[in-house]
């Protein structure tokens, strides 16, 4: 009886070890440009990808701030990349993308300290339900409105500043996003709408790639966005408790490294020569055409004039 356990335990720890190692090419570590006086903001910086990232860029020599929501972990994981690269420049200030106050105090507080800003990192994601304080649904507003505040209040330092990048992760699922301009911000409804919710933001990280960059034609401002891969991260800790004990053993088997998923991450904010390739949509094997929706230059127009609605921006008129 219990031999046999065993050896069924063992027989599927070896199946699970060879197909994990099996399944998932080790990255090459790139050769990444010097970057000593240039500064980055990473968003959602103290795990996860956004930390793999700034870790990266710190090594490199930039001057990275890790913008996020607990100063406990932020202050934590700043530390920690400063011990492992030696660089000093690396510091946490607060910013929570629930709370649109908080990104335009975040931002004012960041170009009153900051002379230079030349790449900004929109990583933070969640993918849980709910509504936030502004009263917009909670992925819609941290993994897309919040972030297009954060990155029209900072646009202007970023042009005076250019060359500059605005990377903006966002993900294949965007598959299934559907964006209603009339609708944007409202939790959609029916049994899946987190899901759908996460999906439709992550359309709209596409989308806004897309028209920034055709925004900022002729500024050196250039606009990525990215699919980091189905990385292990934390985004999936609001998940029920039964949905989490399934997608934790897949998770591990199937989903990158953080360290892997900044790679393409990395890729975009660092790599010579994509300037011509601003506002399109990248994976880990470079640029890719996204799915339809995430190619409607109508819907790019619409979502951005209805973002700058719901948040009070832009001019009657222009």
């Amino acid at each position: 009886g219990m031999g046999w356990a065993l050896l069924g335990v063992g027989l599927l720890l070896a199946l699970y070890t060879l197909l994990r190692h099996g399944l998932r090419s080790a990255p090459r570590p790139r050769a990444r440009p010097e970057l000593r006086g240039r500064t980055a903001i990473v968003t959602g910086g103290s795990s996860g990808i956004g930390a793999a990232t700034a870790l990266e860029l710190a090594r490199c020599g930039a001057r990275v701030i890790l913008a996020t929501r607990s100063a406990p972990r932020g202050e934590a994981a700043a530390s920690r990349i400063r011990r492992e690269t030696g660089n000093n420049e690396v510091l946490f200030m607060h910013l929570d993308l629930a709370s649109l106050r908080s990104v335009r105090a975040f931002a004012s507080t960041f170009l009153r300290q900051e002379p230079q800003l030349h790449l900004l990192i929109n990583n933070a994601g969640v993918s849980a339900g709910g509504t936030t304080e502004d009263g917009f649904s909670l992925p819609f507003q941290v993994n897309h409105l919040g972030h297009f505040l954060l990155t029209q209040l900072l646009l202007e330092r970023l042009r005076s500043c250019a060359p500059s990048r605005v990377v903006i992760v966002a993900s294949s699922a965007h598959c299934a996003g559907r964006l209603r301009p009339e609708r944007l911000g409202r939790p959609p409804s029916g049994l899946f709408s987190t899901f759908q919710d996460y999906c439709d933001s992550k359309l709209a990280n596409v989308l806004h790639a897309r028209e920034l960059a055709t925004r900022e034609q002729g500024t050196q401002v250039t606009c990525y966005a990215v699919h980091p891969g189905f990385v292990n991260t934390s985004l999936f800790r609001h998940a029920p408790l039964w949905l989490q004990a399934l997608l934790v053993p897949l998770a591990w088997l199937l989903f990158l490294e953080a360290a892997e998923g900044a790679q393409p991450v990395l890729d975009c904010a660092t790599r010579d020569g994509l300037e011509p390739l601003s506002g399109r949509y990248f994976t880990h094997s470079g640029p890719q055409v996204p799915w339809p929706a995430g190619r409607d230059d109508r819907l790019a127009q619409a979502l951005w004039e209805g973002s700058e609605r719901l948040l009070g921006l832009g001019t009657p008129g222009g």
